[in-house]
């Protein structure tokens, strides 16, 4: 019997493969088009290559797909994920997280989805006045959280997600109910029907406005925080946002985010089987950061029992 270690190193060879073609490929026609040279068959082979390559990619999400329930299928079994979403963030990624999350048989208990004003530098004082004000009994909030991003994952780490020793949850469900409709009144993020988890997937886009105001360093820390109150956290997004100021870049660059695993392709199958993947390893101590963007070490997790 072909073992999930033999299928996971497998597709990983292949998609490593296929990955770098596509880069290689772009790369090389990117330099046909701006050297001067004027070889116009030379650009015309690569873009035909590129575009072979692609199609092979594609090929490969559609045979991932079909493949992901012997994959992951138990591997979070009797689990309990809360998903977090930025504004970027585009909702085929987290409606294809969420079906992997529910594939490896995890319960998603809900999803919160961070504003505009949550993640901007300009709203920090009205943000941190609002997360003080309503500390629960019992929870104590870092000194050196003064950042709005850190503050706000110090606090909804604490409310949302479990202790990761006992299991159990902090605060009483008016508490927590009180918490989200603060933020939701204060226009800081939106919610439906959440309850506690032990884990979490914080799902971004590409980056695209990371640099202004600072929201690429909110996103980053923000995960880093809820981390440190949880069994887990994966920060999943697309390649941009693992460029410049980025929140993958961030988690990638600054050590005291070392603990969030980062996975920079989740517009594509691999990235979200290996989101799943990435929990499970939390889960056993590890973490990684993976995809094919810069500081990535990886393109997935590597075999594990299964």
């Amino acid at each position: 019997m072909i073992s999930f270690r033999h299928h996971a190193i497998s597709i990983a060879a292949v998609f490593l493969a296929l990955a770098v073609g596509v880069v290689l490929g772009t790369r090389n026609q990117g330099d046909g088009l701006f050297s001067g040279t004027g070889d116009r068959q030379q650009v015309g082979d690569l873009r035909a290559e590129n575009g072979r390559l692609t199609e092979q990619v594609k090929a490969a999400d559609a045979f991932l797909s079909g493949a992901a329930g012997k994959l992951l299928t138990g591997a979070l079994a009797n689990r309990s994920v809360l998903i977090f979403t930025t504004p970027d963030a585009d909702s085929a990624d987290v409606d294809a997280i969420s079906a992997a999350l529910t594939t490896a048989g995890a319960a998603v208990t809900g999803r919160v989805g961070l504003s505009g004003a949550f993640t901007d530098s300009s709203e920090g004082d009205r943000l941190r006045t609002a997360l003080v004000n309503m500390v629960p009994a019992g929870a104590q909030l870092k000194a050196d959280a003064v950042d709005q991003g850190s503050l706000a994952g110090d606090l909804l780490g604490q409310v949302l997600l479990t202790d990761p020793g006992t299991g159990q949850s902090r605060g009483t469900q008016q508490e927590r109910g009180l918490a989200l409709e603060t933020l939701r009144g204060g226009g800081f993020l939106t919610f439906s029907d959440v309850q506690p988890a032990q884990l979490a997937v914080v799902v971004t886009g590409d980056g695209a406005r990371a640099e202004e105001n600072n929201r690429g360093t909110i996103i980053a820390r923000f995960a880093g925080r809820l981390r440190s109150h949880s069994a887990g956290v994966v920060l999943a997004g697309r390649y941009g946002a693992a460029d410049g100021p980025g929140a993958i870049a961030v988690a990638r660059s600054e050590g005291g985010l070392a603990a969030v695993t980062t996975v920079d392709n989740a517009d594509r199958e691999i990235g979200r089987i290996t989101t799943v993947l990435g929990l499970t390893e939390q889960l056993n101590g590890g973490t990684g950061r993976y995809g094919t963007g810069a500081k990535a070490t990886s393109l997935t997790v590597a075999a594990m029992p299964h």
